[in-house]
């Protein structure tokens, strides 16, 4: 079963719907023993940083993705709001986020003619091979609606890059983790195909990420 992590935003439903298309078992939840149960994890949504990590630690699901899904190698997949709090902290309302990955996570630079929010389809660029960019041709159109995006300290973390301004990282994955700024239930058929990938990978199997090994 796959737990679909429901910390009080929007968003959720689509996703169940992607996977459920997909023909996998999935739940929306904010239990945390389901959580704990589940054979994978998906995090999605939108909103802010703060708020996010005030219902995360409110429902206690901070500690269950920290310790039980994360440490405890089982697949995670990081969704918008989902790819920010993996890091250390963000400069959306100065949040201090669940600390998976070194790195913060920044604004859009201040730009002419750059509209920030970022609302919609955009390139993504691989930066190295992974199993859930299985069947997804390099610089595939992906859906964005993002005001902020990651700044990893280590750069063995970035699987992927999409031009805004700026170069910034897409994806990013370590271990058992993988996470997306875009949102892959709404990119069409390359998204169901990364969402299809995720929920058929096995990171125990040694498909990790270079320097992430198990």
């Amino acid at each position: 079963m796959i737990a679909i992590i429901d910390y009080r935003a929007g968003n959720l439903a689509s996703v169940l719907r992607a996977v459920e298309h997909l023909g996998f078992e999935a739940r929306i939840t904010d239990d945390p023993a389901a959580v704990r149960a589940a054979d994978r994890v998906i995090f999605p949504g939108v909103g802010a940083a703060g708020e996010t990590m005030r219902q995360l630690r409110e429902l206690g699901l901070d500690r269950v993705l920290r310790d039980d899904v994360f440490a405890a190698r089982k697949p995670l997949l990081g969704i918008c709001i989902g790819i920010q709090i993996a890091f250390e902290e963000s400069e959306e309302d100065g949040a201090t986020c669940l600390g998976l990955v070194p790195g913060r996570v920044a604004r859009f630079p201040d730009r002419p003619g750059l509209k920030v929010p970022q609302i919609g389809w955009n390139a993504v660029r691989f930066a190295r091979p992974h199993p859930v960019f299985s069947g997804v041709p390099d610089g595939a159109p992906f859906y964005f609606v993002n005001s902020y995006h990651p700044v990893p300290r280590d750069d063995d973390l970035i699987l992927a890059t999409t031009e805004y301004g700026i170069v910034f990282p897409s994806v990013i994955g370590r271990r058992n983790l993988v996470a997306t700024q875009f949102h892959i239930e709404k990119s069409g058929r390359f998204g169901l195909r990364m969402l299809e990938n995720f929920c058929r990978w096995d990171p125990r199997r040694g498909d990790a990420p270079r320097g992430e090994g198990p």
